[in-house]
C-alpha cells in the first residue's frame, strides 16, 4: 500500500485532544498541510480563527506523534486501507459532511463511491415484523444494485447487512472501534462475508474501544456515506434517529416505515414522518420513485463493473395486466401515460401502479417528457 507523506502528521492531529474533524480541517486549509501545523510558531496558530492556547498546547504535545508512530506500525502491520479527506479515493458524498474524518480507516473491497448507496438502521430489538420488512426491502431494491451500509449491531443492523448478502450487494458495516476487534462478538461469524462483499469503515483508532459515545458519533459516517438513511424500526429515543437527525443536517434524504401508534418500536419512525422529516416507506418502490432510480440492464451494469453481480431473472413473471402494458410498450415505442391507459382501456391511476411494477421488475423506464418505453428482454 502506498504511504501518504503526511500520514504519520495525520495521524497525529486526529489523536489531539480538543481537535476535531472541523477544526483539523481549518488547520490543514491555513497551515497548508497536517506537518505543517506541527511545524508553525504558536503565535501564528493563535492567529487562526477559532484556536485558542488550549488547542495550541494540545497539538504541540510529544505524545501525540509518538501516538501517531505506534497507530501508523499497526497499519502497516495489518495492512488497514485509508482514505485522506483531500485524496481522490475519499468517499465523494462524505466530501461533502462538514464533520467527516479527515482520516477514514476501511478493510474490505467496497465501493465507497458506487453509483447508489443507502443506509439502513433501526432499533436493536428488531420485531419479526422489522425483520420481514427489512428482508423484504432489500430484495426487492437488489436489481438497482445498492450498497448497503449499516452499523453492524444487533436487529436492523445485521439483518440488513445480511439482507445484502444474500442478494449479492456490496454491504458496508461501520465500526464504533478499531478494526483490530468487532463488537458485538455475537457477529464474529459475519465478519468475512460482509469483507468479501463490502467491508468495514472506520475514524477510531486500535486503541479505542465500543463505548457508548463512540457509537453516537460513528453515525455521521453512516448517514454521510449514503444518499438516503431508512428508518426501519425506532423507539421514541435512540442512535437510529440520531444518525436521521444528521442525516437531515446533511440535506439528505430519510425514509421511515410507518407502524401502529400502539408499538414502541414504531414511535420515532411514526415521529419522523408526522415531523415531514422523512419520506413514508411502505415499500421499495417508494424509495425509488423518491430517489429517481432507473435500472440499468443488467449485462450493460456487469460489464462497466467489470464483474458478475447476483443474477437477477430477466424473465420476471408478469400477471395480465402487466403483461398488457408491457406488450403495448414493446410494440409501439415510447409513450405517454394518458395514451397508454386508452390503448390498454385501462384507468390511469392503475397504469401508474403497473408502470412502477414494470421499472421495478426492470422492464420499462421513464423518459423525459413523461414518456415510458420498454426495456428490451
Amino acid at each position: 500500500m502506498k504511504t501518504l507523506p503526511d500520514l504519520l502528521y495525520i495521524l497525529a492531529l486526529q489523536y489531539a485532544r480538543g481537535v476535531g474533524d472541523i477544526m483539523a480541517k481549518k488547520l490543514i486549509s491555513r497551515c497548508g498541510g497536517a506537518r505543517a501545523i506541527f511545524e508553525e510558531k504558536p503565535r501564528n496558530l493563535l492567529g487562526i480563527n477559532g484556536v485558542g492556547m488550549r488547542i495550541v498546547e494540545s497539538i504541540r504535545r510529544k505524545e501525540n506523534l509518538k501516538a501517531a508512530e505506534r497507530e501508523m506500525k499497526f497499519l502497516e502491520d495489518q495492512d488497514i486501507g485509508y482514505s485522506y479527506f483531500e485524496q481522490d479515493d475519499y468517499p465523494e458524498r462524505l466530501k461533502h459532511c462538514v464533520d467527516s474524518p479527515i482520516l477514514l480507516f476501511r478493510s474490505g473491497n467496497a465501493d465507497l463511491n458506487h453509483k447508489r448507496v443507502i443506509s439502513i438502521v433501526g432499533t436493536r430489538n428488531i420485531t419479526s415484523y422489522g425483520k420481514r420488512f427489512c428482508e423484504q426491502f432489500v430484495a426487492d431494491l437488489a436489481s438497482f444494485d445498492p450498497a448497503v451500509v449499516s452499523g453492524f449491531a444487533y436487529g436492523v443492523d445485521i439483518t440488513a447487512h445480511k439482507a445484502a448478502m444474500d442478494c449479492g450487494l456490496q454491504t458496508v458495516g461501520c465500526l464504533a472501534h478499531g478494526l483490530n476487534q468487532i463488537y458485538p462478538k455475537a457477529h464474529k461469524p459475519y465478519m468475512s462475508g460482509v469483507e468479501s462483499r463490502g467491508g468495514f469503515v472506520t475514524d477510531f483508532w486500535s486503541s479505542s474501544a465500543p463505548e457508548r459515545e463512540n457509537f453516537l458519533k460513528r453515525n455521521r459516517i453512516i448517514a454521510g456515506l449514503s444518499e438516503a438513511t431508512v428508518v426501519i424500526e425506532s423507539a421514541a429515543k435512540g442512535g437510529a434517529l440520531v444518525t436521521a437527525g444528521i442525516a437531515h443536517s446533511y440535506q439528505r434524504e430519510i425514509f421511515a416505515v410507518p407502524g401502529r401508534t400502539d408499538d414502541r418500536y414504531s414511535e420515532g419512525c411514526n415521529h419522523l414522518i408526522r415531523s415531514q422529516k422523512a419520506h413514508i416507506l411502505t415499500s421499495a418502490e417508494d424509495l425509488v420513485y423518491h430517489l429517481g432510480w432507473h435500472r440499468e440492464p443488467l449485462l450493460a451494469r456487469q460489464e462497466a463493473s467489470g464483474k458478475q453481480g447476483r443474477q437477477v431473472s430477466l424473465f420476471p413473471q408478469l400477471d395480465s395486466d402487466e403483461q398488457k402494458v408491457y406488450t403495448f410498450l414493446s410494440e409501439h415505442g415510447r409513450e405517454m401515460l394518458d395514451i397508454i391507459a386508452l390503448h390498454c382501456k385501462t384507468p390511469v391511476h392503475r397504469i401508474s401502479s403497473i408502470l412502477i411494477a414494470l421499472e421495478m421488475k426492470g422492464l420499462v423506464r421513464p423518459m423525459p417528457g413523461k414518456l415510458f418505453e420498454a426495456v428490451g428482454r
